[in-house]
């Protein structure tokens, strides 16, 4: 188990990325979850997926600690908006094209971009997605149409806000 985290560094870099929405914070989340998982090694069964409980570490530590993240959102405000730098393979189309879908993203509620990530990004099935979040596929189903939607009104250049939820 060990020996196949290195499989899955990229994929939680990006959603904690995303989670996070600061390069910084998300690769001290990325390494708080890889700590986490050797540390509790032994409760990895065999035939259990990998990734999703490297997802559902990663997932669950960021809710623990979104206050403390909070906190150092408010201290790197000016990092808001930053984007990673591309991989020397990516051409510059390919990097505004992510800034872009960065930013739309921004603009959905945190519940709405983690259940995109999950499924349209990281390739995770409903059923994965929704035991990392801790809710039922009903529900993360509801939450993908309505970021879907929004990202549809987004790149039409539409106002997202009437489907926006309430907190």
């Amino acid at each position: 188990m060990i020996d196949e985290l290195h499989t899955y560094i990229h994929s939680l870099r990006r959603y904690a990325y995303v989670l996070c929405r600061n390069a910084a914070d998300s690769d001290d989340l990325v390494q708080e979850t890889l700590t986490k998982a050797i540390a509790r090694a032994q409760t990895f069964r065999a035939g259990m997926d990998l990734r999703a409980w490297l997802f559902g570490i990663l997932h669950n530590t960021f809710v623990s600690d979104k206050r403390q993240y909070a906190r150092r959102a408010r201290a790197a405000k000016f990092l808001e908006n930053a984007v990673p730098e591309p991989d020397t393979t990516s051409d510059q189309e390919k990097h505004v094209e992510a800034e872009t879908t960065i930013r739309m993203l921004s603009r959905l509620t945190a519940d709405q971009q983690a259940a995109l990530i999950l499924v349209a990004v990281e390739g995770l099935s409903y059923e994965e997605a929704a035991a990392i979040l801790d809710v039922p596929v009903g529900t993360l189903m509801s939450r993908l149409a309505r970021g879907r939607e929004q990202l549809r009104r987004l790149v039409r250049g539409q106002d997202p806000s009437p489907l926006r939820a309430v907190r």
